[in-house]
Formats: structure tokens, C-alpha cells, sequence
């Protein structure tokens, strides 16, 4: 792949990024939303450069949608468990990461992603060649309360975005979703799933231009989507107990991006900015001790979402 192709990505990264902020900033107040440009030198462990911007206001409580491009000397396990001959391989990695905690419980919490790895021989080559990049991504929803014509929207949508790419291509993705955003520890879901891939290259017979294409697919649906399900909900009044109920289900979602996301995982393995990593965390969550939902309360309904199941046919 050749320097034109990698700026072609950042363009759509950039734009995604742009878009998904200025289509919030119709919903919140401009005054709540904060944009940090950053650098890493190349003398640190890992180089480059994004612009990480933060949203807290009265609409999202907390948000983050992140652009960055990074560079460095030894690819971290994480982010090379489907691809071992490129374990400590140099590498350049590029992405946008969005995830929203809105303060009404109503609205579900979402997190999309899509990305674009290389690796090289030499830490001087800039260039990739053909079998040495992959895109991976997805995204998924996370509802305190959830309403099935909700649910089956948000994989109508899902399955729509993947349909040009082949039948199995829904069902395999939705699938690696529901796989990897289980709390192991926990026994459920962390929400109600979505599309996650992790190595779309030439090896899985995706061309650049073809995965191109898809993760493009993916990063405009879930901004159409997910603004769908926000408007729909953001306005509904909500008690303290469900405000309570919310902070509660957070919990489960800190659980699962400090012990299981590879995001995560790979941004603190690499030496990434700290601070932008951890923007995915929620301004407020709680623990009970082995707190559960009175039984037959929409509180307890939540578990019964929190297990695989086909949404769309």
C-alpha cells in the first residue's frame, strides 16, 4: 500500500471524526466540547500525533471521539494475536474511536471504531506492502433500558451496511461481536452487540479498496444510526433510581475496557497518551456488593438482553 492510500484513510478518518462532532454539537452545547491536539516525539516509544475531543455537557455526560496515527519500533501482542509473524514488528496504526455515555438512561451508551494497521522490516519504511496492512473495527450498543424496535434498528442497519459485501458477512461479524464484548467474569454481554473484525487484508480475501470501502460503510452507519436511537430517547424524563440503576450498568462497561478491550490494552502496551486512552471511561459509575434488581422490574429485564441472540433474519 502505497503513501496516497494511508492519506486516503487519514482524510476519512479526519472526516468522520469532524462529522460525528459536528452532528453533536446540534445536540450539546459548543461550550462543552473541548478539542486537544497532541504530539508524541520520536524519541518516546511510541511517535506520532491526534486530536482527542472531549465532550461533557448536559446532553452527553461523557464523550470521546478520538483521531490518532502512531508509529513504533515493536507491535504489541495485542494487536498481533491473529497475526504472529508480525509480533515486534515495526508498525503504523491510524484510527478514529468514538464512545458515548449519555446522561439520560434512556439513551444507550455506544462505541464504534475502525482502524488501519501496517507493519515493516525496517522502522525507516514508510510505505506497506500488500500482505503487511489490515483494518479491523466495528461497533455495538449498550442499553440500560432497551426497547426491541430499537434493537432490531440498530442490526437492520448493521446487516444493511454489510450486505454489499457478501451473505456471511452480517452474520460472521455480528457474531465476532457478541464473542468479544463478553465479561467472562460476569457470564453476559456487554450490550446488544453489533459488528466487530479484526483483520480484513488479503489474507481473508479482502482487497485494500474493498475494506476500504466497508469500514467506510461502518463509521457512516454507526453516526446515522446512533444519532437515530439518541433523538429518539434524549428527551424522556427519568428517575433517580434509574439515573442510579445506570451508574450501576457503567460498572460493567469499566469492567470490560480495563480487564478485556484490546483497544485498551494495545494503547497502554504501546506507550500511547494515557489520556486519551482512557477517555472511554464514564464520568460516573458505581458498585454494589452483590447488588441485584427487584425481580420483574425493567432493571431486571436488562439480563435478558445480556445473551446472544438473532435480532434480524
Amino acid at each position: 500500500m502505497n503513501t496516497s492510500k494511508l492519506q486516503n484513510v487519514k482524510h476519512y478518518l479526519l472526516n468522520l471524526q469532524n462529522n460525528f462532532i459536528n452532528e453533536f454539537s446540534k445536540i450539546e452545547n459548543s461550550r462543552n466540547i473541548t478539542t486537544d491536539s497532541w504530539e508524541k516525539s520520536a524519541q518516546e516509544k511510541l511517535s506520532g500525533n491526534g486530536i482527542s475531543i472531549s465532550i461533557e455537557g448536559d446532553e452527553i455526560e461523557k464523550g470521546g471521539v478520538n483521531f490518532s496515527y502512531v508509529k513504533g519500533k515493536a507491535l504489541p501482542s495485542s494487536a498481533s494475536n491473529l497475526r504472529q509473524e508480525f509480533d515486534k514488528k515495526p508498525f503504523q496504526a491510524l484510527g478514529v474511536s468514538i464512545v458515548i455515555h449519555p446522561k439520560n438512561p434512556w439513551v444507550p451508551t455506544a462505541h464504534a471504531n475502525v482502524r488501519l494497521f501496517s507493519v515493516h522490516n525496517h522502522t525507516e519504511q514508510e510505505d506497506f506492502d500488500n500482505n503487511t496492512w489490515w483494518f479491523g473495527g466495528g461497533f455495538d450498543l449498550t442499553p440500560y433500558y432497551p426497547f426491541d424496535k430499537d434493537i432490531i434498528y440498530w442490526h437492520q442497519q448493521a446487516k444493511k451496511c454489510c450486505q454489499p459485501y457478501g451473505e456471511e458477512v452480517y452474520p460472521l461479524f455480528k457474531k465476532q461481536c457478541d464473542d468479544y464484548f463478553f465479561l467472562k467474569h460476569r457470564n453476559e454481554t456487554r450490550g446488544i452487540g453489533g459488528l466487530f473484525f479484526d483483520d480484513l487484508n488479503p489474507q481473508s480475501n479482502w482487497s485494500f479498496s474493498q475494506a476500504f470501502d466497508f469500514i467506510q460503510s461502518v463509521g457512516n452507519t454507526f453516526l446515522e444510526s446512533y444519532l437515530t436511537l439518541f433523538q429518539r430517547h434524549h428527551n424522556k424524563p427519568y428517575t433517580e433510581q434509574q439515573r442510579e440503576f445506570q451508574l450501576y450498568r457503567r460498572g460493567r462497561y469499566v469492567e470490560f475496557n480495563l480487564l478485556y478491550d484490546r483497544g485498551t490494552i494495545f494503547g497502554l502496551q504501546s506507550g500511547g497518551r494515557t489520556e486519551s486512552i482512557l477517555m472511554s471511561m464514564p464520568k460516573e459509575a458505581r458498585w454494589g456488593y452483590q447488588w441485584q434488581p427487584q425481580p420483574n422490574t425493567p432493571e431486571s429485564q436488562l439480563q435478558d438482553y445480556l445473551k446472544p441472540r438473532d435480532w434480524v433474519i
